[in-house]
């Protein structure tokens, strides 16, 4: 049996510092949460090239006397805590004297601090954990730390980071974390030499989720005030207009500390459930308290997950109380003059409501009359063509049924099912081509969703909406191969308000983003202009499927090819498509199956769902009993 030996000190602490610095953006929240717990109220944090090379963390906090400088550097030790007893009820955002220790074992350390009392400051630096110098030198109150060259003495770790330009990403989403659990901190963000985000620390919770989040989100907010026995919780919840594609916005804190929970997203899920479409996630930032012996905070090393005493009681309480605020708000979406695009679902829908011949009529003409009537100046190159079915169907406008009224049926009905893939065989043969369109004979549309047709001895059931997504796709993946990319100009642009992580999607993936046709320009801080879109996009609602991209792109693995990216870039196109409930014409139909028949695989859609289905005469009558 080998040897059984101590580790050195050296080895213990970057063992340690793997548990907790992690990144550059681990070393933000750690330092930043000792000047939070140092009563700091202003707190200015500067990176480089991600933080990899350069981190400085400046606090006003009560800072370090000098004796107890070395002593802060040594692992556990802390003024948080003196005993076992003191992990039930801490309050402070760091207890457990690993994250200095950490922070220098893998990299290179300046700290200056002097508290208000003392006449001098201090300067301490430490290199992997070596001390290199301790001197006095004029300060101001408070404490700055410099971080440069993280992990230069472990490569083996910083060849797994990532690039810059994500880092940073990073640690400018965890910045602004931090400054939403503490409103009464005025924090500043600088990226090299730019500042990216300057809060108040006014107190003001609802001013803080403009400054980060923007206009439409902060103006579509509900306030939430709960008190029960086992915790009270405050903070703003978004109305259901508000939605992503995954829980980044679903942001909360317990005792002011960032955490991530389980029980707690479901929580708020749950509640929203009868209110959002499937995969769909709301927007809340909430503010716990809990009774501190009714929580175990000491599960992790970066005190980001925590234990509940009460799991099913705090799930519940939470549960309904974030659903009784959303059950007595007005959910009906407002219907801004302009936007065009809304106002023709709304008049469409009510119009198709109306049983009355005449009303109807009138109905019509007035959907026609908005109809004509468009938000965007619209400008097609020579080449564009209208994102309809054939040049016949040319003028006519396809109306969307307004997602927040009925959900996508089709969508819902088809999620985490595995279909086998149709192949030429399994169908006839015959069915799309130009000689057999010639013999099709169309029944007509059922549940506003599906057509039959009669084709020699077989009934053919066709999706519209698995058809429609499939000649979208199709086009657009014709038209990046060939790179004849249709573009269009839309006066006025779209302005958007991108969170960090949404703005490092965007530049990661921008170069198979405009290769589709968008045009994509900074506006100055976190806002961004969409001055052009691609062709066959023209009357959706651009805003929201551009940040539903973003937020796709952030739920990749990370391996993706360039082909795949684009792929999933040209999948959005598919949001363009007709959904089910919404009646077509025959000539509409007529035209879907002309581009169906263009197609090299035209019997799966872009998710693997069928768009043709048959039964044969034989079965039909098998089923009635006419062959036995």
């Amino acid at each position: 049996m080998p040897e059984i030996k101590l580790l050195n000190q050296e080895t213990i602490d970057k063992i340690a510092a793997g548990e907790v610095v992690e990144r550059p953006s681990s070393v933000v929240k750690e330092l930043v949460e000792n000047a939070i717990d140092a009563k700091a109220t202003a707190i200015t944090i500067e990176i480089k090239e991600g933080g990899i090379s350069f981190i400085r963390i400046s606090d006003n906090g009560c800072g370090i006397e000098k004796s107890q400088v070395p002593l802060a550097f040594l692992r556990h030790s802390t003024s948080k805590i003196r005993s076992v007893e003191d992990l039930m009820c801490v309050a402070s955002l760091g207890f457990r004297g690993e994250a200095l220790s950490s922070i220098a074992a893998v990299s290179r350390v300046e700290l200056i601090t002097k508290t208000p009392d003392s006449l001098t400051g201090v300067r301490y630096q430490i290199e992997g954990s070596k001390e290199i110098a301790l001197e006095e030198i004029g300060a101001p109150d408070g404490t700055t730390f410099l971080i440069k060259d993280l992990f230069y003495n472990t490569p083996a770790r910083k060849k797994f980071l990532k690039s810059a330009q994500t880092e940073g990403a990073y640690i400018a989403d965890m910045v602004e974390k931090l400054a939403l659990s503490h409103p009464e901190v005025s924090f500043k963000f600088i990226q090299n030499n730019q500042t990216k985000l300057h809060t108040s620390g006014n107190g003001n919770v609802k001013d803080l989720i403009y400054h980060i989040f923007g206009r439409d989100i902060s103006a579509s907010l509900l306030p939430v005030k709960l008190e029960n026995e086992l915790f009270s919780v405050t903070g703003y919840i978004g109305k259901p207009v508000i939605t992503r594609g995954n829980r980044n916005y679903e942001i909360y804190f317990i005792n002011g500390r960032y955490i991530k929970s389980n029980l707690l997203s479901k929580a708020i899920e749950e509640a929203y459930k009868s209110f959002l479409m499937q995969h769909q996630y709301p927007f809340c930032v909430l503010y716990f308290e809990f009774k501190g012996e009714s929580l175990d905070v000491n599960v992790h090393p970066t005190k980001m997950e925590l234990r509940f005493d009460n799991n099913t009681e705090v799930y519940q309480l939470l549960c309904d109380g974030l659903y009784e605020v959303l059950s007595h708000k007005e959910m009906i979406p407002e219907v801004p003059v302009g936007e065009e695009t809304k106002a023709v679902k709304v008049v469409h829908e009510y119009a198709e409501s109306i049983p009355e011949p005449f009303e109807k009529r009138r109905l019509n003409d007035i959907r026609e009359a908005v109809s004509k009537d468009s938000p965007y100046e619209v400008k097609y190159p020579e080449r564009f063509h209208a994102n309809t079915f054939s040049q016949s169907a040319k003028n006519t406008r396809i109306t969307e049924t307004p997602s927040y009224h009925i959900s996508d049926s089709n969508t819902a009905k088809y999620e985490n099912v595995k279909y086998e893939n149709i192949t030429l065989e399994s169908l006839s043969s015959d069915f799309l081509t130009q000689d057999a369109k010639k013999h099709h004979r169309i029944i007509g549309q059922v549940f506003k969703t599906y057509w039959l047709v009669e084709f020699e001895d077989k009934l053919f059931i066709i999706d519209q909406h698995a058809a429609h997504e499939k000649v979208l796709y199709e086009r657009t993946m014709a038209s990046l191969k060939e790179k004849e990319f249709t573009s269009q100009a839309i006066s006025p642009p779209i302005i958007l308000s991108l969170d960090a992580n949404e703005i490092m999607m965007l530049e990661k993936y921008r170069e198979q983003i405009e290769a589709l046709g968008y045009v994509v320009e900074s506006f100055g801080g976190k806002e961004y202009m969409i001055s052009g879109i691609p062709g066959n996009l023209f009357h959706m609602d651009m805003k929201d499927l551009f940040i539903e991209m973003l937020d796709d792109f952030s739920n990749m693995s990370g391996k993706e090819t360039p082909e795949l990216i684009l792929e999933k870039v040209a999948s959005m196109s598919c949001k363009a498509a007709v959904k089910g409930n919404q009646t077509l014409s025959f000539n509409e139909f007529d035209a879907l199956v002309t581009e169906l028949l263009t197609l090299d695989n035209p019997y799966n859609c872009p998710h693997g769902r069928p768009t043709i289905i048959s039964m044969s005469k034989y079965e039909i009558e098998k089923k009635f009993k006419r062959i036995i």
